[in-house]
């Protein structure tokens, strides 16, 4: 994995934002649909809700527009959008530059897909157009896959939803937020194992994709942290893909990271594939359970099969 080279300008996370569609599904609700019960979901998966409905444009929006505002940047200001989507509103053109126009952006802004390794994906990205000169980024990890699941099909209704999540990057030289250490993978020969065709339903192979994804998210993260010359202790928080709990449990577990570390949203979101990892850095930000000089730890996969993590040391708002 490439090693960042020293004296590369640092970035800082000054704003957050987070949007969800106002309709709730909740367990009991997808028991009248399909057969299927609460208690076998939430021990299958530990969802217990998730939200429906919206676009991926107006999530994007009010979550970028929410980042903005805390973040107290002149939209005039931002250099770049990336969004990572895997549920773009249209084949063509991209979703970033209608978004970016709504938010009154005059910038480049592209579409980023990488499923639900996605938003780290963006994050490193957004690092490297700083290192090269862009002072502000807005990042966002926006997914509508209601639109895209077989809500007939239990092994895949119960577990996607919609949601956005947001962030503004700004550079910074005084040494503050800095992206420690990173890695971006990729298996196209495991591609067959989650997919939706143009016009199709998510098509998944549960037992090949829980099985994979644990390795791969554990391979990521443990080149990310030796990169970054840390250790799983070091670490205040690991923000995961939010997929399915057992997956999260069985990563942390062989990572050595106790679970009360962990950025967990999943019960109430469910898996919303490039807003899952944003949406839970949000709560746990909002929260308060990251302070100046922390580390922090995300890493995820997702259909491709990608996978992406990334250390950085917490030096934003």
């Amino acid at each position: 994995m490439p090693t960042i080279p020293p004296g590369i300008r640092g970035a800082v996370i000054t704003g957050w934002g987070t949007a969800l569609p106002p309709k709730v599904l909740t367990n009991h609700d997808l028991e009248e649909m399909f057969d299927s019960n609460d208690e076998w979901i939430v021990e299958r998966t530990g969802i217990r809700e998730r939200h429906v409905g919206g676009t991926t444009t107006d999530l994007s929006v009010e979550a970028g527009r929410k980042a903005i505002e805390m973040s107290g940047v002149d939209p005039s200001e931002i250099d770049t959008l990336i969004l990572a989507t895997t549920t773009p509103d249209r084949c063509v053109p991209a979703s970033a530059p209608g978004i970016a126009a709504e938010l009154g952006l005059r910038c480049g802004a592209f579409d980023l897909n990488a499923a639900c390794s996605g938003f780290t994906y963006g994050l490193v990205m957004a690092h490297g157009l700083i290192a090269m000169g862009s002072r502000k980024i807005l990042l966002i990890g926006t997914d509508t896959l209601a639109r895209i699941t077989d809500w007939t099909d239990r092994n895949t209704a119960i577990l996607f939803a919609d949601g956005s999540g947001a962030v503004v990057l700004e550079a910074t030289d005084d040494g503050r937020g800095q992206l420690l250490g990173w890695d971006l993978d990729a298996d196209g020969t495991a591609e067959r194992f989650l997919y939706s065709d143009i016009g199709g339903y998510i098509q998944m192979e549960g037992k090949e994709v829980f099985r994979r994804a644990v390795r791969i998210m554990v391979d990521s993260a443990t080149k990310s942290m030796n990169a970054a010359g840390v250790t799983a202790d070091q670490l205040a928080l690991v923000v995961p893909h939010q997929a399915n709990l057992r997956i999260i449990q069985a990563s942390c577990e062989r990572l050595g990271i106790p679970m009360d570390k962990a950025a967990v949203v999943l019960d109430r979101t469910g898996n919303t594939s490039s807003a899952s990892i944003p949406l839970a850095f949000a709560d746990a930000l909002d929260a308060g359970r990251v302070q100046p000089g922390d580390l922090v730890l995300l890493v995820g996969f997702g259909a491709g099969m990608t996978a992406a993590s990334a250390v950085i040391r917490w030096g934003g708002a």
